[in-house]
């Protein structure tokens, strides 16, 4: 863990309410595994007080990418730092994704809205040439990362709510869907999520019907990212867990909802 500044190489948006940050970070670049995350301070006064986490997006030599989603006063604050400025972050922080096994496997990652974020750092880590991914939108407009997954995996589909592109539904029932006619065996099958907690959650029950392995990372409002403050503690069946420190990543059959 290090707390350093470095420079914004860019920090665009994508569309809508959506940013994609390029940082310069070669000494954190090298120490990151997919699934940590960066505890950023993205003002420099004191307006927020408090650091806000982002997901490390992906690793690119030594530049770190984070997309992120303006939905208040500090990822606003974020979103009007420029080329040139420079950030003050800790990081790579919390336990990522345990991928050792998947090579092997068939792997599937499922990403809610911005819980995409993730899962293209994990997709480029895994070995595995047998991997899918499900990108779940509210809305066409709003589907992230299509062509990025597409370098790194063959097998891309999309779910929207509103059926305007892909299958018509949750992401959710589009894996239920998928491992309903899934023909290998369900021990050869590993997931892999990131999104909003009724997703998350859903995934977990899922992975259990059908006796699946599946790791998901947990979206939760942290003080410090450290562990110290105890704000972002969730239930689990070993007791109460940091997600900033045990996690952000747990195994679903772990977490009690």
């Amino acid at each position: 863990m290090l707390q350093i500044k470095v420079k914004i190489i860019s920090n665009k948006r994508l569309k809508g309410n959506y940013w994609h940050c390029v940082l310069s970070a070669p000494s954190l670049a090298r120490a990151s595994r997919p699934g940590q995350f960066l505890n950023v301070r993205v003002s420099d006064g004191l307006k927020p007080f408090l650091r806000r986490p982002f997901s490390i997006h992906n690793v690119c030599g030594g530049r770190l990418e984070i997309l992120y989603e303006v939905v208040g006063g500090g990822t606003r604050n974020f979103s009007c730092r420029k080329s040139g400025d420079h950030l003050d972050l800790i990081g790579p922080l919390g336990k990522g994704f345990d991928y050792r096994y998947a090579q092997n496997k068939r792997v599937i990652l499922i990403g809610g809205g911005i819980g995409v974020a993730p899962l293209l750092f994990l997709s480029r880590a895994i070995k595995s040439m047998d991997k899918l991914i499900l990108i779940g939108a509210r809305t066409k407009g709003q589907i992230l990362c299509e062509k990025e997954f597409k370098n790194f995996i063959s097998d891309v589909k999309i779910s929207t709510d509103d059926g305007s592109r892909g299958f018509s539904g949750r992401v959710t029932d589009l894996l239920k869907n998928l491992i309903s006619i899934e023909p290998r065996s369900k021990k050869e099958i590993q997931l892999y999520a990131c999104g909003p907690k009724p997703m998350l959650k859903e995934v977990c029950n899922i992975a259990k019907a059908h006796n699946l392995q599946a790791q998901v990372s947990l979206e939760e409002h942290m003080g410090c990212g450290i562990g110290a403050c105890l704000g972002c503690v969730v239930k689990t069946k070993n007791g109460l867990r940091r997600v900033c420190k045990e996690g952000p990543v747990f195994d679903a059959q772990e977490l009690i909802w």
